[in-house]
């Protein structure tokens, strides 16, 4: 792998929409919080190589934190297929209660209808890092995607890294190192 790569996780702001929604890639992010966005962008390096996600949301928070982002689908939230845009409450009452909370008893590997599974989306993330560069690389993602990275990083089961909380403008660290993987911090606030 050559040098060291610092990877900058930022979660995108949050989205400006309803709650309990699974939503689009075209949800804009509610860029409110200038607090926030200053206290981020204060603890990003310079001249970074700087990725978002193509959702909406993500290419938002990067220009807020006056970044200039290249967008790649390697980064982008899971798939929700035909869930995606539908309220849980809405898909619940569709399934019925059992099977929805079937689908949740396995999030890693189940995958919604027309969509992909949490480790389809780690497959996918492992792609999109091994092109990422040497050097200080910022990615403004996904929660999902934050898991994701995280499962590779810790050599994790897809079900064990959708327990980290990855909060919207949260800070992850990690360092790609030539023998393995060091986890600097987790969701920073």
């Amino acid at each position: 792998m050559g040098r060291e790569t610092h990877l900058w996780l930022i979660r995108h702001a949050p989205v400006d929409g309803a709650r309990g929604v699974i939503h689009a890639p075209d949800a804009p992010a509610d860029l409110s919080d200038a607090t926030a966005f200053t206290a981020l962008e204060a603890r990003l390096p310079a001249d970074a190589f700087v990725v978002c996600s193509p959702a909406l949301r993500t290419s938002e928070t990067a220009a807020k934190l006056g970044l200039t982002a290249t967008a790649d689908d390697a980064f982008r939230e899971q798939d929700f297929g035909d869930w995606t845009g539908r309220r849980h409450s809405e898909i619940e009452a569709e399934l019925g209660a059992v099977a929805y909370r079937a689908f949740w008893n396995a999030p890693g590997t189940n995958r919604p209808p027309g969509g992909e599974s949490f480790a389809d989306q780690i497959a996918r993330a492992r792609a999109g890092l091994a092109r990422l560069p040497a050097g200080d690389v910022v990615l403004v993602v996904h929660s999902g995607t934050i898991r994701a990275i995280l499962a590779i990083a810790l050599e994790l089961a897809p079900e064990l890294a959708l327990r980290f909380v990855i909060d919207p403008l949260s800070l992850t660290r990690i360092d790609r190192l030539a023998g393995g993987w060091r986890v600097v911090a987790v969701n920073g606030r």
